[in-house]
């Protein structure tokens, strides 16, 4: 789409960088941000949670978690990240809220939240912006309901607002997903934790186990095991209801998701050398690192630890810093598999495929038009028109490259990972490139054009 923005709202510019140098300051990981913030909530006492990312999505988590009971305190903040105290009675003292549960324009705060109230004797309603109530919720609706607790939204019971009438004990369940959804998954085990027997989600294809390596580090044992006797493939998880989530402090690794564009920024920019500091690089979140790396690109990797210098626990995170220099690229193939274990950040490795020899297929990536976007159609029309040579055949996606890409009006649908695509693709394109809404890169990144800016001078 070239349409310009709307009126009043100014498009953000962005033109071409002679070099990129320097150390990009990356936001703690939003996934596991607004998990520590959910059981630190769920967890009797105080718990200290530094380095979270201060991301619009993630105060929606906090916010919510005041609404149900526990002091949630702001320690320190530079605009980027935040430490935050969470001090909480624990899930049986949490209340009712006073209003409606507001997730601005997170899904993961819904959906997660959703699992948490289906467990809780009170009435909630989880509402939150005009991108969100386009967000599906039958996925959660089913298995919640299954477990005995009542949920209800508009468009029979497929589209946000949500109502979750929770009850005390919970049925555990045995529950197979239908889509490869790390929010599904979390939301039924966070459920089971109050659920009586034993709760099992099953994975045709593995997503990320932040939940899982979380709730271990908090007491609870969660298992994982091969869902089919052959094993390989399919996965299980399993945990037993009834334990207590302990409190912990913990320090949250940078975002692999936003280290993602800058990875990528590197690599195709002809003169180009960024370092990225203490990234998590949990084996389900590095698929876009895996992917870069095939496609040719010069990254370096160095093991950070597991636990920063002060020992703070990093819940058990891999960490390393991640070195990434002008590379020559090619295409790939990508089936469902790594399009599921990377679901976040195809837009911006659609535009390494761009400038990459070949052309690169990415099969299977439907799931990405049910996202803070149709992230298929905003990608596909975005690049085209800065003149991409992109196609879209039902999910499938194909970029043939290398292209010369040209400076263009682009709108990103009010979609942050759109956003930054575009603004990374204005620093190798000719010419000007004009991005409308390019504020929404504060739902998750809150510096990000700041750090473009400074990483080019």
């Amino acid at each position: 789409m070239t349409t310009p923005p709307l009126a009043g709202e100014p498009a953000r510019s962005v033109s071409p960088a002679a070099r990129l140098r320097g150390e990009p300051r990356l936001p703690g990981d939003k996934s596991i941000s607004h998990r520590a913030l959910i059981l630190a909530a769920l967890a009797p006492g105080e718990s200290l949670i530094r380095d979270a990312g201060d991301g619009r999505d993630v105060k929606a988590t906090a916010a919510v978690a005041a609404a149900l009971g526990a002091t949630v305190e702001r320690r320190r903040g530079d605009g980027l990240n935040v430490d935050y105290r969470v001090a909480s009675p624990g899930a049986d003292g949490l209340h009712e809220p006073d209003g409606v549960l507001d997730c601005r324009n997170s899904g993961t705060s819904l959906r997660l939240w959703a699992g948490v109230l289906a467990s809780l004797p009170f009435f909630a309603v989880l509402d939150g912006d005009d991108s969100l109530r386009s967000r599906p919720v039958a996925r959660i609706i089913e298995p919640l309901r299954s477990m005995g607790a009542a949920l209800y939204a508009r468009r029979s019971d497929t589209l946000p607002p949500l109502v979750v009438v929770g009850r005390h004990r919970l049925r555990a369940i045995d529950f197979a997903t239908r889509v490869p959804s790390a929010q599904v998954k979390s939301a039924i085990l966070l459920a089971g934790l109050r659920a009586e027997g034993q709760t099992t989600v099953r994975e045709a294809v593995a997503t990320r186990d932040h939940t899982e390596r979380m709730l271990r580090s908090r007491g609870i044992e969660v298992r994982r095991e091969p869902a089919t006797s052959s094993g390989g493939g399919p996965v299980a998880w399993t945990l037993d209801g009834g334990a207590q989530v302990r409190p912990l402090d913990e320090r949250v690794p940078a975002d692999p998701s936003a280290a993602a564009f800058w990875l990528v920024a590197g690599a195709i920019h002809p003169d180009a050398a960024l370092t990225m500091r203490a990234v998590g690089v949990n084996p389900t979140r590095r698929a876009a690192i895996d992917i870069l790396t095939r496609m040719g690109a010069r990254i370096e990797e160095t093991p950070a630890g597991a636990a920063s210098a002060s020992g703070v626990s990093g819940a058990g995170e891999p960490l390393a810093d991640l070195t990434v220099r002008s590379s020559e690229l090619h295409g790939i193939d990508l089936g469902p598999d790594e399009v599921a274990s990377a679901i976040d950040e195809i837009p911006i490795l659609c535009l390494a495929a761009t400038q990459a020899h070949g052309k690169t297929t990415i099969r299977g990536a439907g799931e990405l038009r049910n996202k803070e976007s149709d992230r298929v159609a905003g990608i596909a029309a975005g690049l085209a028109a800065l003149g991409a040579r992109i196609e879209v055949d039902g999910d499938d996606i194909s970029i043939q490259g290398p292209t010369l890409l040209v400076g263009s009006a682009v709108d990103p649908l009010e979609d942050h990972r759109l956003a930054m695509t575009f603004a990374v693709a204005g620093l190798i394109a000719s010419g000007s490139t004009g991005i409308a809404h390019a504020e929404v890169a504060a739902v998750s990144y809150p510096i990000f054009f700041a750090e473009l800016e400074r990483l080019r001078a």
